[in-house]
């Protein structure tokens, strides 16, 4: 069966969120508050309602706790996000993934217990700012404050080198835990397993050991 999201707020990141899913072939229900907004996503999402999700009786009427994942997705109204987020809560909703706009909103939605909180302006600050800094960055996620999983290039130095022969767990602290060759996947890759140039590395670790696996080994070629 395909997975039912709502996505309230059809801002930006409301919006590409919503078009992605629907790429994606998933049910959507897009909410939005501006009728405009809501005509602009009526030919995207599956259904498109001008509603104020902060009204419990209007998101009962939805049927919103009958989702899988709703995504809160509200802009600048911190006061909307939350208690939209409080609604659907009480409501029962199984997944609530809701847009952060700063600490302090995210400290309060920690508390009234949202699954996931996402800073996206932040988020796509850091990755963007990685893949200028180095030619060898080809994606990066932030796992926690302190820890992230990044594809990184195979250059020069790595080719024709084992992973045991490169030992970047012992050196730097960080782990292979994928390996892109072409069209391939290789999961788990074993210790002997060869690297060519060019070959996508899928690295996880602390940012700390990351940086400095980046800046010994893939900025010098």
């Amino acid at each position: 069966m395909k997975k039912q999201f709502a996505v309230i707020g059809l801002g930006r990141f409301g919006g590409s969120i919503c078009k992605s899913l629907s790429q994606q072939g998933m049910e959507v229900l897009a909410i939005d508050m501006d009728e405009d907004k809501v005509n602009e996503f009526s030919s995207v999402a599956t259904h498109a309602v001008i509603a104020d999700s902060t009204d419990e009786s209007v998101l009962k009427n939805l049927g919103i706790r009958n989702f899988d994942h709703v995504i809160v997705a509200i802009g600048d109204n911190i006061q909307s996000s939350i208690l939209t987020t409080l609604i659907l809560k009480e409501l029962g909703v199984s997944k609530i993934t809701v847009k952060a706009q700063n600490d302090y909103h995210e400290k309060v939605l920690n508390k009234i217990g949202a699954d996931k909180i996402v800073h996206p302006e932040r988020d796509m600050g850091v990755r963007i700012a990685h893949s200028m800094i180095s030619n060898s960055v080809l994606d990066y996620l932030e796992l926690s404050d302190e820890h992230s999983i990044v594809e990184l290039i195979a250059n020069s130095r790595m080719d024709n080198k084992t992973i045991i022969e490169l030992d970047i767990r012992a050196k730097f602290g960080a782990n292979i835990v994928a390996i892109k060759k072409g069209d391939e996947i290789i999961v788990s890759p074993q210790a002997d397993q060869m690297i060519s140039k060019g070959d996508i590395l899928i690295v996880i670790g602390s940012d700390q050991d990351i940086n400095r696996l980046e800046r010994q080994i893939l900025n010098r070629d």
